[in-house]
């Protein structure tokens, strides 16, 4: 690349440029995918490519990327999911262990949590994120802190900074979910974070057509630990889905930005619609996260949590009547989704059974706000 000043490049700008090959005369301007499950090797194995499962040139410019997003100092750790980047951050919890986690968070990493505990007397302190006195006091004894911050699904706002400095001062290991937030909103690691995990497959590949995971730290220890329990565990990528993955990184910033000013807007109109009973966004000035993400993040997010008059009866009606939003799980993809949370059964029980989760896409606002409004009224009706 030529030299440029060296003022640092903003987010916008990373999302485009990292993990390019290097510009040369006639090279391609895209990484390409290697389709190949093992490597050309003979003699004592050095550092070079062996064997797929331990790595591949087409994951270093994913995680590249990515770890210049986060403001890594050590290249991102691809797994093959969500849940397999959450099994590895976890596997630092020991037998007999300390783990604290929010008492709202997505509902899998909860369930692995759970696990744990059965499995391998792991004392599981369940928390009130929002709460800074009380996760402050629950990590006292603790090995492993999971934060998350906006929480999934009830969008509460951690003090990140405060709760970051607590776990450092008493020798926790702080891993910070950011699949909600992304690198765009706030950066964890500049925090003091141990480790920060993604769920790739919504907003950072954003086409709901990826399934896969990540984790960055500063630490070369734990990015060690991290990429031997990837290799141990076979808990790997496939180089297509990871190839999409950067793909779909280029326009993060385009997708997320129109998806919050949508979601913002979305959030305003909702609080004043007669049909709907509680509305969260951190965006609103009366969410009780209102302040302390105007305060610690860079933005709001595009998830919607919706409470419509009437209960979760009404909740189904809505999602029944929609025409335009689509009644699925997961979220961060292009197109605008929701869902009632409790049709799970392992949904936390402190999720309100009347609470749809919505996940704003970058479709036009008015024509999401009609069908919105349209599908509230008929379910009041």
């Amino acid at each position: 690349m030529p030299e440029m000043s060296s003022q640092p490049l903003a987010p916008a700008t990373i999302a485009v440029t990292a993990g390019r090959p290097a510009r040369v005369q006639g090279g391609p301007v895209n990484p390409p995918i290697v389709l190949s499950s093992t490597y050309v090797s003979q003699g004592t194995p050095g550092d070079e490519l062996l064997y797929t499962r331990s790595g591949t040139e087409t994951w270093q410019d994913f995680e590249a990327a990515l770890a210049a997003l986060e403001g890594a100092a050590c290249p991102a750790v691809v797994m093959g999911s969500g849940m397999a980047a959450v099994a590895a951050a976890l596997a630092a919890v020991p037998h007999g262990g300390v783990l604290v986690v929010p008492r709202h968070a997505y509902q899998v990493s909860l369930g692995f949590a759970d696990d744990l505990a059965a499995r391998h007397a792991v004392e599981v302190r369940r928390v009130d994120i929002a709460d800074t006195d009380q996760v402050v006091a629950a990590l006292d004894g603790a090995d492993v802190a999971l934060l998350e911050s906006p929480t999934n699904p009830m969008l509460e706002v951690a003090d990140l900074p405060a709760l970051i400095a607590a776990a450092r001062e008493r020798g926790v290991r702080t891993v910070v979910d950011n699949t909600f937030a992304t690198p765009l909103v706030q950066r964890p690691l500049e925090l003091g974070a141990d480790v920060v995990l993604h769920s790739v497959t919504k907003y950072l590949a954003g086409h709901s057509d990826v399934v896969m995971g990540a984790l960055l730290t500063n630490d070369p220890a734990i990015e060690a630990e991290l990429r031997g329990y990837r290799t141990l565990h076979g808990a790997i990528a496939g180089p297509m889905e990871v190839w999409l993955a950067l793909r779909g990184l280029r326009t993060l910033h385009l997708r997320v930005e129109r998806a919050q000013a949508n979601a913002a807007e979305l959030a305003r109109r909702l609080a004043d619609h007669p049909a709907v009973a509680e509305v969260r966004h951190p965006s609103l000035p009366a969410d009780p996260g209102h302040d302390r993400a105007t305060r610690l993040m860079g933005g709001y997010g595009a998830i919607i949590g919706l409470r419509p008059a009437g209960g979760a009866a009404a909740a189904d009606a809505v999602v029944a009547a929609l025409r335009l939003w689509v009644p699925a799980t997961s979220l961060g993809g292009v197109e605008s989704t929701l869902e009632r949370r409790r049709r799970f059964a392992t949904e936390s029980l402190t999720v309100p059974e009347d609470l749809l989760r919505m996940s704003v896409g970058v479709e036009d606002v008015e024509d999401l706000w009609a069908d919105l409004d349209q599908a509230l009224r008929a379910a009041a009706a």
